[in-house]
């Protein structure tokens, strides 16, 4: 299986079935720091996945009407290098130089946050400059700049350009390769087995192996849209189309298909066994099957994601708990764009559980209903019970779970 951009959520979920981190994937990883970063969320080692939790923590709380804490977003932008680059972590008290390891999913991750955040929009197209700038030969992008392409991190590259307002068809390389073309020639073609798939790349042979989440962020690279959905898009017949000259519509509703193919099955994915784990059955993927749930709503088939949602309520907030910010994020991103209440999730209110990983927001709104023949009303009372919108200051609990090995997760690249 591919390593997810989300390394924490998988790092995770093999910390919570109890598995050793692998000596031969894994880097050596630092202890957390006693004193970690003002404004950082999430209190474990942030070295190789401080930025894109922040990042997908602000996405989710945007799309529930949270702002973020002006030192959780100084932070973020801090984070940035002049160039426009940004890594996976850094000590922001020294420059980036030549020797800093720039990281295109965490840069893309940021430009989408900070985009939707709102007030350093600047230093979001300053980060999107960036990844036009190191786009490959093949119109796609690779984990780090000059790294083989791959599903995962074009298909987030691409969602960040296009929320910035880039005409995705028009970033292309001299030749005329755009993203659409690096991402379609990934694509299993329909009618062969795993048709409508996406490796996340080639293998050694040119052989493409489906991939789940490889097939996901290809769908929304492909349809145009970032990481935060809304639950608008017209519901679709999933079908999948053969051809050489298909669209970027038509290879995302592919992928589409095979995903609601694959959770019509078991509405959850599945990860392979971590070596040395003492079960050797797959175990279930909760990070993947959000996002798969995403790119479904996506696509407009939320109808074929209902029953992973379902699942998702009954079997993942707890994983999502012990993961820290960018798992829960996953989860909220996921029941907004189906509709599903985020804050009453599996018995879980995933915003104030996401919030509390950070220091207290600037403002949280909580819609009400308000009943038959009663006006709407606003306060600003701490009480979040009532009608109108309710502000909520004061939550800066944090807690998190081990994520040692997150970078050679993040970098695996077949499935076994």
């Amino acid at each position: 299986m591919t390593v997810r951009r989300s390394a924490a959520a998988l790092a995770t979920t093999a910390v919570l079935l109890g598995a050793a981190a692998p000596v031969a994937l894994a880097a050596p990883s630092p202890s957390p720091s006693a004193e970690l970063p003002a404004g950082l969320y999430g209190t474990t080692d942030p070295t190789y996945d401080g930025v894109w939790r922040q990042s997908l923590a602000f996405l989710a709380q945007k799309t529930e009407q949270v702002t973020p804490a002006t030192e959780a977003v100084d932070w973020l932008v801090g984070q940035q290098c002049d160039s426009g680059a940004f890594t996976s972590y850094r000590d922001a008290s020294k420059p980036c130089d030549a020797s800093t390891v720039m990281d295109t999913n965490a840069t893309a991750a940021a430009v989408q946050a900070l985009y939707a955040e709102g007030t350093h929009r600047e230093a979001a197209n300053n980060g999107a400059d960036w990844l036009k700038s190191v786009q490959n030969d093949d119109g796609g992008w690779g984990y780090n700049p000059g790294s083989p392409s791959d599903a995962n991190s074009t298909g987030v590259v691409v969602g960040a350009l296009a929320v910035t307002g880039v005409p995705i068809g028009e970033v292309s390389t001299d030749d005329g390769k755009t993203p659409y073309t690096a991402l379609q020639a990934l694509a299993i073609p329909c009618g062969k087995k795993d048709g409508g798939a996406f490796a996340y790349q080639p293998g050694k042979q040119g052989e493409l192996v489906a991939n789940d989440d490889a097939s996901a962020a290809a769908v929304l690279g492909l349809l145009g849209k970032g990481m935060a959905v809304n639950d608008d898009n017209a519901v679709k017949d999933p079908a999948c189309r053969e051809g050489d000259d298909l669209t970027a519509e038509e290879s995302a509703q592919n992928g589409a298909h095979y995903l609601a193919e694959t959770l019509a099955a078991s509405p959850h994915l599945d990860q392979p066994p971590m070596p040395g784990a003492e079960d050797s059955e797959p175990q279930p993927d909760f990070g993947n099957t959000a996002d798969a749930v995403v790119a479904l709503a996506a696509s407009g088939h939320k109808d074929k994601a209902a029953a992973s949602v379902r699942w998702l309520e009954k079997n993942a907030t707890t994983w999502a708990r012990q993961g820290g910010p960018a798992a829960i994020a996953q989860l909220v991103l996921a029941a907004h764009a189906t509709g599903a209440d985020a804050r009453e999730f599996g018995g879980v209110d995933l915003v104030r559980q996401l919030n509390a990983t950070g220091p207290a927001p600037a403002a949280t709104a909580v819609p009400q209903p308000t009943p038959t023949g009663a006006q709407p009303t606003s306060g600003t009372s701490s009480d979040d019970g009532g009608l109108g919108l309710w502000w909520l200051i004061g939550i800066g609990l944090a807690f998190g779970a081990g994520v040692g090995f997150l970078l050679s997760m993040r970098r695996k690249k077949q499935q076994p």
